[in-house]
């Protein structure tokens, strides 16, 4: 199963997985934000559905992602394009839209300082 994991992570940390990455060593799909709080205004309850609908669905038009989430094409033609940008979703040749992972997994933590 292909999984992606979205997490808050540190430039540290970031550079950390990208020379494992370059020694070779796997390090899975991550999309990494700087704080919670650019994950969660990217993670909206809007765009949570239209990933659910899309997942294991295969390439599809925004006309028919919009009519799975019973949603209007304009506005979730935006969601994808924030989608698209943040890389959880993928433009096919074709010029549709797919989601190339199996699964999601989001890591936050909240600790005191």
């Amino acid at each position: 199963m292909k999984t992606v994991t979205l997490g808050v992570a540190d430039r540290k940390e970031v550079s950390r997985r990208a020379v494992e990455a370059l020694k070779g060593r796997p390090q899975g799909a991550f999309i990494s934000f700087a704080t919670p709080e650019l994950l969660f205004s990217l993670l909206t309850a809007k765009r949570w559905e239209i990933l659910r609908a899309m997942t294991s669905a295969g390439a599809l038009s925004i006309r028919e992602t919009a009519r799975r989430v019973s949603r209007d094409v304009k506005a979730v033609h935006g969601d994808v394009t924030a989608l698209l940008n943040a890389g959880l979703l993928q433009k096919t040749e074709s010029g549709q839209v797919e989601f190339p992972f199996d699964a999601i997994k989001v890591d936050v933590m909240l600790r005191g300082e």
